[in-house]
């Protein structure tokens, strides 16, 4: 699972998420890529799950390059638990997805089964995203 080795905070506030992305919205390493088409937050378990239908899907040939990392701590309190009392301790990281953000570069397999193996890796996203290819990355969103 993706975490961070150490972080300044051990908690963070909620914040925000709007706008599009200005960074991470082009294709950098691959030839074809996931981006999203809108706001949400990614966990560590679900791109961890992507990648694993992803590289079963291509036999583990190719190269595939995870462009998110989870750097925010999310907070849960116990269940049955009272009011108060604190904030509750870190339950898991996510990352702040904007529209526009590539999630997964793939690149070194033949288009057909890279869209079939990102297809997959799609419906494990909890938000909508789109398979786009070096031709069309200069699209806003």
């Amino acid at each position: 699972m993706l975490m961070p080795k150490r972080t300044k905070f051990r908690k963070v506030m909620k914040g925000r998420n709007r706008g599009q992305a200005f960074r991470g919205n082009k294709i950098e390493f691959g030839d074809i890529a996931i981006k999203a088409t809108e706001a949400g937050r990614i966990d560590s378990r679900q791109i961890e799950a992507a990648r694993i239908t992803m590289t079963r899907k291509i036999a583990r040939t190719g190269k595939t390059w995870i462009r998110v990392f989870p750097d925010k701590p999310l907070t849960a309190k116990p269940l049955e638990t009272r009011m108060g009392k604190g904030k509750g301790g870190v339950d898991k990281w996510v990352m702040n997805i904007k529209p526009g953000r590539i999630i997964f570069e793939m690149a070194g397999v033949e288009e057909t089964l890279a869209r079939a193996a990102l297809t997959l890796a799609m419906h494990k996203m909890p938000f909508k995203c789109k398979i786009i290819t070096l031709k069309d990355s200069n699209e806003l969103y």
